[in-house]
């Protein structure tokens, strides 16, 4: 049957994933579902053994009548183990096409803002070996490229949530069995058998259901070499941003002139285009070699002029997120937060637009990296652009990007 993963063993992989603040305080996502209960007795002791804690988050979809009632009884598990939960309940997702990748990104979103309501930076999700296996499958299906076939990273970071996965290595019989010696039952998912989806389909067809089989440790071993690549190639384009690239808290960047690696443009373009992910394909290869006016992912390159030599990067204008009222903690265009004082009611937060060409007596930033910055208008009257200190006092924007100022690199499993 296999041997369960103990306490030393999860803290080795833990380490692998810090440095930890002092007292940590963690969430574990946590379905019912045997891999996420196994983390969680695991992850419990760990935060506890730091003077830190564990918190559970159990997100019901509502998809299924018997949803509520496996999410209470987690919560009764959660506690049993002296881990304190919080069901997350999802409301309003229809049924039709794609109804797993719609339930999946609004848990990601219900995750992160209970995380941030709670104060907790990093989130415990318990993907293992077999899911690590099956997404290299699929990838591979679908034709992805190098970066694709590292497949799930260890650690990512969201919008200021790391999301942490630990047991990427673990076979999930090794976690059926930590649970089975603790007395600890689990709830099973009809969905994770239904043959109308892919990933049900291809668990069936390998034939491997205790995920410690040769070939799924033979797909595990590619996903950690590419991963090793992906990662040395990602810490050579770190090197070059922080040695010829000016990435500006006016949302834009400059390049130098001549070929960029491709890690570092993927990573400049998600951050000033607003992208949630990385750019990748062909596209941004081309680019990368051989830099010229382009957009792609929402940013635009085009020459640096009076700037200098290279390039400049900025947003696309065409693509800015509509205005939504101005309040502190609004964030637009996935890009700027607003801090400061509440604007009056009615105000609302856009971008500067066509405006730009009155303020270029203010800044001597070129237009178009003005007509992206964010701006405050009151019954459609400019009133404020923050990042220029320009209009009515006590407004701040802070550029925060979805790819982070801090470039993180890819951390293989």
């Amino acid at each position: 049957m296999g041997a369960p993963l103990n306490a030393a063993g999860f803290a080795a992989r833990m380490a692998r994933l810090g440095p930890f603040p002092p007292a940590p305080r963690i969430a574990v996502a946590v379905s019912g579902g045997a891999d996420s209960l196994a983390l969680a007795l695991l992850a419990g002791p760990w935060a506890r053994a730091q003077g830190g804690e564990a918190r559970g988050l159990i997100v019901d979809h509502g998809l299924r009548a018997a949803s509520a009632a496996e999410a209470a009884t987690a919560a009764a598990q959660l506690a049993g183990m002296g881990i304190g939960a919080r069901v997350l309940r999802l409301r309003g997702l229809p049924p039709g096409p794609g109804l797993a990748a719609r339930a999946r990104a609004a848990r990601y979103v219900a995750l992160a803002a209970a995380c941030a309501e709670a104060g907790i930076a990093h989130l415990l999700l318990g993907h293992h070996a077999a899911d690590q296996a099956e997404t290299l499958i699929l990838r591979a299906l679908a034709g992805s490229d190098a970066t694709g076939m590292a497949g799930m990273a260890a650690a990512t970071r969201r919008e200021g949530l790391w999301l942490l996965r630990p047991l990427l290595d673990v076979p999930p019989v090794a976690l059926r069995v930590s649970l089975t010696a603790a007395g600890l039952g689990w709830a099973e998912d009809p969905s994770n058998r239904d043959q109308a989806a892919t990933r049900a389909r291809l668990r069936a067809l390998r034939g491997d259901p205790d995920g410690g089989g040769f070939a799924t440790r033979a797909l595990l071993e590619a996903a950690r070499a590419a991963g090793a690549a992906r990662a040395a190639a990602e810490a050579r384009a770190a090197a070059f941003l922080a040695a010829h690239v000016v990435s500006h808290d006016a949302g834009f960047a400059l390049l130098p002139p001549g070929p960029v690696p491709v890690p570092a443009l993927a990573w400049l373009i998600a951050a000033v285009g607003g992208a949630a992910r990385l750019p990748s394909g062909s596209g941004l290869a081309t680019l990368a070699a051989r830099p010229g006016p382009a957009t792609l992912g929402g940013a635009r390159l085009l020459p640096a002029g009076r700037l200098g030599p290279g390039w400049l990067l900025v947003r696309e204008i065409a693509r800015v997120a509509p205005e939504l009222p101005a309040a502190v903690g609004a964030r637009w265009d996935r890009r700027w937060r607003l801090e400061g004082a509440d604007a009056p009611p009615g105000a609302m937060l856009g971008a500067l637009g066509a405006e730009a060409a009155g303020l270029r007596a203010v800044s001597p930033l070129p237009a178009s990296v003005l007509a992206g910055l964010p701006a405050i208008r009151r019954g459609g009257v400019l009133v404020a652009v923050p990042p220029l200190g320009w209009g009515e006092a006590g407004f701040v924007a802070r550029f925060a990007p979805p790819a982070g100022r801090c470039f993180v690199p890819f951390r293989p499993g």
